[in-house]
């Protein structure tokens, strides 16, 4: 590691407090990793680009290894991210770029939000878990491929406890809403409703999400309900980030659309309009304006269905 720059590429928050907590987090990993060089940067809504990022982890290193530190890998960490890794290779010929996977939703991540689940439970008393409702309520993305990750956590937590119910809810871009899903939980008898945040740190979000189960706290008061908070700070996401620092990835050590020839049709229209990239099928479907752009079966090296 001592020619080596670790950088946590987050996703950036609206609100300050958010890319806050992200710089505090490296600051405690280093603290846990004195030897380790980490630096931090953001995709958008912050003061460290990815661009000045990859500069400054490149300074005096031979290898940087690039970390999204994200949940889900939707438009963002599909498009940006590659491009801004090939042109920092093209500024710096003597350093070698890495990229490895996002945080992902795996095993790992699962516990924590198992975690959650587990301490909501004891906050409800314990309630029968065939009444008691579960909510994970994610970001939300037109890559359906994010979606979907989530969609495997609420089916991990399904088969892994008792409840009758473990539903999926979106703050954002996609269907269905948290007020759509408590109606019906409500409706089908539950007494009362677990709401885990799938988020890393807190922002703009965050704040909305108080917002809204307060008012379904008024609109059901014969619902009891639990909101669990974001988890960054959890032990599990630490060891996480050591086990990418060191190289297990599990899945290979590409992102997987570092080196993708299909990436770059689409990267004019989506790194200008900053809108997610819309995907289908595997959740890697990078959609150009290209009369010629649609059916491209799978091929070697990105194992993605560009439509």
């Amino acid at each position: 590691m001592h020619d080596t720059t670790l950088l946590l590429v987050g996703h950036g928050s609206r609100g300050r407090e958010g890319n806050k907590e992200t710089i505090n987090f490296a600051a405690q990993w280093r603290e846990q990793h004195p030897d380790w060089r980490i630096e931090v940067c953001f995709i958008e809504h912050a003061e460290v680009f990815l661009d000045e990022g990859l500069d400054r982890a490149a300074k005096g290193a031979k290898k940087v290894i690039a970390i999204p530190f994200i949940l889900n890998a939707a438009g963002h960490v599909k498009m940006e991210l590659p491009h801004a890794l090939s042109e920092a290779r093209e500024r710096h010929p003597g350093v070698e770029f890495i990229v490895t996977r996002h945080l992902g939703m795996g095993r790992e991540v699962f516990a924590v939000l198992q975690g959650q689940l587990d301490r909501l439970m004891k906050q409800l008393a314990m309630p029968d878990p065939m009444t008691t409702g579960v909510v994970l309520l994610g970001r939300g993305s037109s890559d359906a491929g994010a979606n979907g990750e989530l969609a495997k956590m609420a089916r991990w937590m399904f088969e892994e406890n008792d409840h009758e119910l473990v539903d999926l809810a979106f703050t954002g871009v996609t269907w269905p809403r948290l007020e759509t899903v408590v109606q019906r939980q409500v409706r089908l008898g539950m007494m009362q409703i677990a709401i885990v945040p799938v988020y890393l740190f807190t922002g703009v979000l965050i704040e909305r999400i108080l917002e809204q189960v307060a008012r379904l706290q008024q609109q059901y008061p014969q619902v009891s309900f639990a909101l669990g908070t974001h988890f960054g700070f959890d032990p599990g996401i630490f060891a996480l980030l050591d086990s990418r620092a060191r190289g297990d990835q599990g899945e290979g050590a590409m992102l997987e659309c570092d080196g993708c020839k299909y990436r770059e049709l689409a990267e004019d229209e989506h790194l200008h309009d900053h809108s997610h990239t819309a995907t289908g099928g595997c959740g890697h479907v990078h959609a150009p304006e290209h009369p010629h752009a649609h059916g491209h079966a799978h091929h070697a090296g990105c194992a993605h269905q560009h439509a």
